[in-house]
């Protein structure tokens, strides 16, 4: 019953914001927005729920995680509904604000109550079973955004989604109502979050999820403008942004085993590698059907680190400190979040919209190699201690 409540709720909001977010850059394009104003507004998605983050998971710690779910729920309706009625830049930043935050809390949330629901044996496959989720969300809502933008209006893909928002707002009500556990947490565990990044494990964790989350982020915020340059309509931008979505889908719901076959550390870093060819490949193709391998390539490779890195943040978390870990998680994100659309803004400002993707796919190649080093570095020291 609960994982059904969280994969609705989960399910609608990312609807939501897969559907609105490839058209917030090209509506912004069409408001008279550059490059670099694009990156901003990317950004404004990650700056206010960067400070937000890790309050945000000792609220769920404290308070339990039915009200601030509900609330976020709401809240995010009202984001959307911004560039409906005020079709403007500045609603733009407004919405990407509250959206943001909103999302930020929403996360934190559904994941707390998924780990909570979930044994230790089965936290895999719960966790791959709401990534599947998102997955399918991150399909659907681009080719929906994609169709209502082409054929009836970019204002529309936001109306759309404030009436998809009665789905999540109303399953948000029926999760259970559990008492914080931080009100039981003994004094000895409590402190800085940035306490909790010496655990070794989780410090690797939160590295991938930020390297594999901000590449999709450049992705969904770029490719629209690149493709758009190309002369490819909204609609068939929206269907190559989703098979990315789609592609994800088989991957992760065999994740869980290809994990205990392949081992967790070759798994993530085949993410990354993936992610970062396939990025440094699109400036070479303009053929629409070869974007769209692309694209998929890069879901099959994506689709891996997010659910793995969540697991294992949750199994390294203290357990009474749970949403405050998964805060942390969502703020290391978001920090990558907020300054990869700055960066390549700039980038994009000087070196034109293939630069970008040039030196995405070469930081995210490198962020492999020294995630490969990381580990070997770490497994050395483990058995030098044995």
């Amino acid at each position: 019953m609960i994982l059904r409540n969280v994969l609705m709720i989960t399910f609608g909001f990312q609807i939501m914001i897969f559907a609105t977010r490839p058209i917030m850059t090209l509506y912004a394009s069409h408001l008279g927005a550059d490059t670099f104003l694009i990156g901003i507004l990317a950004a404004t998605f990650a700056f206010f729920p960067l400070l937000f983050a890790i309050h945000a998971g000792k609220i769920a710690d404290y308070f339990g995680d039915r009200i601030p779910l509900f609330l976020s729920n709401i809240g995010c309706a009202i984001g959307l509904t911004l560039p409906f009625l005020f079709p403007t830049l500045p609603s733009l930043f407004v919405s990407q604000a509250i959206v943001g935050i909103s999302h930020v809390f929403i996360n934190v949330c559904m994941q707390n109550v998924l780990g909570k629901a979930a044994t230790k044996e089965n936290r895999d496959h719960y966790f791959s079973i709401f990534s599947t989720v998102v997955a399918l969300a991150s399909f659907i809502g681009p080719v929906v955004g994609g169709y209502l933008s082409e054929h009836v209006s970019y204002a529309s893909v936001f109306i759309v989604s404030v009436i998809i928002s009665v789905v999540p707002i109303c399953f948000s009500l029926l999760i259970p109502k559990v008492v914080g556990q931080k009100k039981q947490m003994a004094a000895e565990e409590s402190g800085s979050s940035f306490t909790l990044l010496r655990i070794p494990l989780l410090r690797k964790a939160l590295a991938t999820s930020a390297l594999v989350l901000y590449s999709r982020d450049i992705y969904v915020a770029y490719f629209p403008l690149y493709a758009s340059h190309l002369g490819i309509s909204d609609s068939n931008i929206g269907w190559i942004v989703a098979i990315q979505g789609l592609a994800m889908v088989p991957v992760r719901f065999f994740l869980a085993k290809l994990a205990e076959k392949a081992g967790r550390e070759k798994v993530l870093l085949f993410s990354i590698l993936t992610a970062g060819i396939s990025f440094i490949f699109i400036p070479f193709v303009s053929n629409e059907w070869w974007l769209l391998v692309l694209s998929a390539i890069m879901g099959v490779g994506l689709g891996c680190g997010q659910p793995l890195s969540l697991t294992t943040t949750y199994n390294a978390s203290p357990k009474t400190r749970t949403g405050e870990v998964l805060g942390l998680r969502l703020a290391s994100n978001r920090l990558s979040q907020l300054i990869a659309p700055l960066f390549f803004g700039v980038i994009g400002s000087w070196g034109g919209l293939v630069a970008v993707f040039y030196i995405s796919g070469a930081f995210l190649l490198g962020g492999a190699f020294l995630t490969k080093e990381k580990q070997s570095a770490a497994k050395q020291g483990s058995s030098v201690s044995s």
